[in-house]
């Protein structure tokens, strides 16, 4: 049974008083939490020492900031301010301090070309710029319009640090709910970069509406992992954790080695991650229980199946009690909950976290939904699905088929407002009544959990007249380590007929071995990609089987949440 939550009820307290309207702000909501939890810790980083700051002293920092861009700085309420740069409280503090200031934020992928950088600033008319340590000295001479540039970190000869500005004590006139709060500049898989407008309200609804499916408290520990520019890390765990009066840990390298201690160190309760994170750990854990044996293995996951069972019959998760040893040796103890969005998880993968006593869910959405628009229910999750459509949210399928299969279109107040500067792309991706499609294929059931089966620009039309999602395909190899990467797609099996076949682009694993400790020789490491390929095809629908594989050299290219560029893939 699915547990009803009004997380946002809390806001009914403040309103009239801290804010009006039907959402804070997002200075407001910092302002009232910073007020209810002013001595929790909020921004801690292991540098190796563990480095925080409470709400208090955030708000102060953040403050100092604000005042900092409405005076010297030259900002005014509804200017555009830059930041690009690694995860780190210094990037938490100048997000908040700009939007304190009244601006928008621009934030920008700090792996982006220099001159990729200036373009997109450029393209945002931003007048100041925060940026990491070894970039500032590529923009100190401010290109592309800029007015002034700040350092996220201190060192000689880099002018003024982030936490160093101040300015005269003054009002500062402020954002309205409905005013702009971001733009997020995003190429996704397509390489064509667009802006996306994201307001207040639709950060700030979002926030609260997720919590509709999630419980979260101020003991929380969340990880910052991912990139906090990109939509998922910015509100799925900075700015829900600043809803609740948690803590954020500033993760630095996508490094497991790194990330296992620091789940350690930092007692982390909430990782939210894309499915190459969760693989990978996953696969580290098996390949560790494989290694005791076969009888072990098998005991274990018996063990695991038993736990599930108990799991999916009574809600209760045994799996904490009777894997801990497993658990502790992964560092996984202290985690309450995981959550995967960012792409497609197999279903196997989903069930053995579940398993072993991890509450382990999905979630779905895109930057321009702010980005969640669904969260699987941990008391009635759904291995298949990426969740139930969030409170005050629609969602329909548009067009679908025999299997009720279309591409799906969403309305709410966590949808954005449209492209920046951009109102023909605007118009482009929003029905007459007002959904934005989405360009995924899906369907949803009877209680309104959302099931994906691609991209509707990706899929295949088979001879038969067959539709084949190239992402079902993909989850099946999630869990191989001897495949690093694969891309399905279509290929022109016969010119004359125009009979479109599957082929698989496959980068495998370079640190595969021979029994020798050697790395494989070509034709043998031909043979263990064929060899999976072909029981991977034993377990496909016939007109999904693959019919050509292609080894390559070379990883494809992907985006900063591990996706592959699709459309750059070029062999």
């Amino acid at each position: 049974m699915i547990k009803e939550r009004s997380p946002w009820k809390v806001l009914d307290a403040y309103r009239g008083t801290d804010f009006s309207g039907l959402w804070p702000t997002l200075p407001e909501l910092f302002r009232i939490n910073a007020g209810r939890f002013a001595e929790r810790p909020c921004l801690t980083i292991y540098e190796p020492g563990r480095i925080s700051l409470s709400y208090a002293e955030t708000l102060a920092r953040v403050e100092a900031i604000a005042r900092w861009l409405a005076g010297a700085g030259g900002v005014a309420k509804g200017d555009r301010v830059a930041i690009s740069g690694k995860n780190s409280p210094e990037w938490a503090a100048a997000y908040l301090g700009i939007l304190f200031a009244g601006a928008v934020v621009v934030p920008i992928d700090y792996q982006l070309k220099n001159e990729e950088t200036a373009l997109l600033i450029k393209a945002a008319g931003a007048k100041v710029l925060f940026v990491d340590e070894e970039k500032y000295p590529v923009f100190r001479d401010a290109p592309a319009g800029l007015r002034h540039i700040i350092s996220l970190k201190k060192g000689p000869g880099l002018g003024d640090y982030v936490y160093d500005i101040d300015g005269p004590r003054k009002a500062i006139p402020q954002a309205a709910e409905s005013d702009l709060a971001a733009i997020l500049f995003t190429s996704g898989t397509t390489g064509v970069p667009k802006g996306v407008m994201l307001t207040h309200q639709n950060l700030v609804a979002d926030c609260y509406l997720a919590q509709g499916h999630l419980d979260l408290f101020k003991e929380d520990v969340f990880y910052a992992l991912l990139p906090i520019h990109h939509s998922y890390t910015m509100l799925a765990v900075f700015i829900e954790t600043l809803s609740c009066g948690a803590e954020v840990v500033f993760g630095k390298r996508m490094v497991t080695k790194a990330i296992l201690k620091d789940l350690k160190e930092a007692k982390i309760t909430m990782l939210l991650g894309v499915p190459v994170l969760f693989n990978k750990v996953l696969a580290g854990i098996l390949r560790g229980i494989r290694e005791k044996g076969p009888v072990v293995y098998g005991a274990v996951q018996v063990l695991m199946g038993i736990s599930g069972a108990i799991k999916k019959m009574t809600g209760k998760n045994p799996g904490k009690k009777l894997f801990h040893t497993i658990l502790d040796k992964a560092s996984l103890t202290t985690l309450r909950v995981c959550i995967c969005g960012g792409g497609p998880l197999a279903p196997s993968v989903f069930r053995k976290y579940n398993q072993m006593g991890i509450d382990f869910i999905q979630g779905y959405g895109l930057t321009e939904t702010s980005p969640i628009i669904t969260l699987n229910p941990i008391e009635h999750y759904k291995e298949t699905s990426v969740g139930r459509v969030l409170p005050q949210t629609e969602m329909k399928v548009l067009s679908p088929d025999e299997r009720g299969i279309g591409e799906i279109a969403v309305r709410g107040p966590m949808v954005m407002r449209g492209y920046y500067e951009n109102a023909a792309e605007t118009a482009a991706v929003f029905t007459e009544d007002g959904f934005l499609k989405t360009g995924d294929l899906g369907y949803l059931d009877s209680e309104n959990y959302l099931y994906l089966t691609g991209r509707a620009k990706n899929m295949i039309v088979t001879e038969g007249g067959k539709n084949v999602y190239p992402e079902e395909i993909e989850n099946e190899f999630q869990l191989f380590e001897e495949i690093d990467q694969i891309l399905i797609r279509g290929f022109v099996q016969d010119k004359k007929m125009k009979i479109e076949g599957i082929e698989a682009l496959v980068y495998p694993n370079p640190e595969l071995k021979d029994e020798a400790g050697a790395p494989l020789a070509p034709e043998a490491l031909r043979a263990r990609i064929e060899a999976i390929i072909s029981s991977v095809n034993q377990r496909l629908l016939p007109y999904q089987k693959i019919a050509r594989t292609v080894l390559l050299t070379e990883r494809m290219e992907e985006t900063t949440t591990k996706k592959i560029k699709r459309d750059e893939v070029r062999a």
